[in-house]
């Protein structure tokens, strides 16, 4: 939406360009022509009527405004299509970052949910299949930690914490019988931390 409004205003801009010139070429053009005609007739000829130097004088001054307020709105016109412009790219950046987290992080997610989701009555040896897979899934995500932590990423899993506005982000408030208000009792999404900076803060719902 951002780039369809760049460019509107472009194609506005060059058109309110294109009028500035032709104006500009009039006036040059209105001029030349007195000059060839000043220059035409004897120096003897009768100076023109006050009343045509006075129209003159007004129909340039009519032109200088309107160009006056043309190149005024060209550029009202370039500050909006630079914002327009900043605007993009900010949303760009943002939209950059959204997948590069989604990389880094989705994987991790999947593999929560998918280890969570799993009956733990069913992980038996009457089950292998099913057993073998909950295992293989758990290896991955321990060895997928491992990496996160040998870089520094560390994950943000405050259940039964206190709740901390740097790190947490609060989804909801309930009453939970047993638990001091301001603690951490359910976590929607872990989430991370590079070397004590928050990268993704740990949406939770929290008690009061």
């Amino acid at each position: 939406m951002a780039l369809m409004n760049a460019r509107g205003l472009i194609r506005l801009g060059h058109l309110v360009t294109e009028t500035i010139t032709l104006n500009a070429r009039s006036i040059t053009l209105g001029t030349l022509r007195t000059t060839a005609t000043e220059q035409t007739n004897p120096s003897t000829d009768a100076p023109p009527p006050p009343d045509m130097d006075s129209k003159i004088k007004e129909e340039l001054a009519k032109l200088n405004k309107e160009v006056a307020t043309l190149n005024e709105k060209s550029n009202e016109l370039m500050d909006k299509y630079k914002r327009s412009l900043a605007d993009g790219e900010n949303l760009r950046n943002r939209l950059t970052k959204q997948i590069s987290d989604a990389k880094i992080y989705g994987i991790q997610d999947v593999l929560s949910k998918a280890t969570e989701s799993v009956p733990k009555e069913e992980i038996s040896d009457k089950n292998p299949h099913l057993k073998n897979l909950y295992e293989g899934l758990m290896m991955t995500e321990q060895q997928l930690q491992n990496v996160f932590k040998r870089h520094g990423l560390e994950p943000v899993d405050p259940i039964n914490e206190k709740f901390d506005p740097n790190f947490h982000e609060a989804l909801f408030q309930q009453e939970v019988e047993g638990k001091t208000p301001g603690s951490v009792v359910v976590v929607s999404k872990i989430g991370y931390k590079l070397h004590d900076r928050v990268i993704r803060p740990a949406l939770v719902g929290v008690s009061k």
